[in-house]
């Protein structure tokens, strides 16, 4: 049987998540990581995308925007801007969301932030792949 670790995610208007888990999963600007028990001592810094808890035979998937980690041996905590289960998506606002951002990237104009678009698009990319694992 797998070491557990605590796993507490919260953000600015709950917790989120607070049990004890075998692994989580998530992106980072460094790349993908995941993380068990014993883990070294690290802090991260979250990139929109999928995140993946295991506990046992069960797995839990969220949306994951934005954030820091604090990861050490037997404890990890997410401090995350914001975070959604799949339950909590609308995908057809998420799909709006895509299209908006992608037709900003698309126009290069001068008065389009290309860094805001890219991660508006990312975050509704998260929200559409996190919906599909209702």
């Amino acid at each position: 049987m797998a070491e557990k670790f605590k796993l507490t995610i919260v953000t600015p208007d709950r917790e989120f998540f607070n049990e004890d888990a075998d692994m989580v999963e998530f992106n980072t600007t460094e790349g993908e990581i995941g993380v068990y028990a014993g883990h070294a001592p690290l802090t991260v810094i979250v990139k929109p995308g999928i995140l993946t808890v295991t506990q046992g035979d069960t797995i839990k998937n969220a949306a994951l925007h934005a954030g820091f980690v604090q990861i050490l041996p037997q404890e990890v905590t997410i401090l995350a801007e914001i975070i959604e289960w799949p339950s909590e998506i609308d995908e057809e606002r998420a799909a709006a969301a895509r299209q908006r951002a992608e037709e900003r990237l698309a126009e290069h104009g001068s008065n389009v932030d290309i860094a805001r678009a890219q991660a508006a698009l990312m975050r509704s990319i998260a929200r559409i792949n996190a919906a599909k694992l209702k």
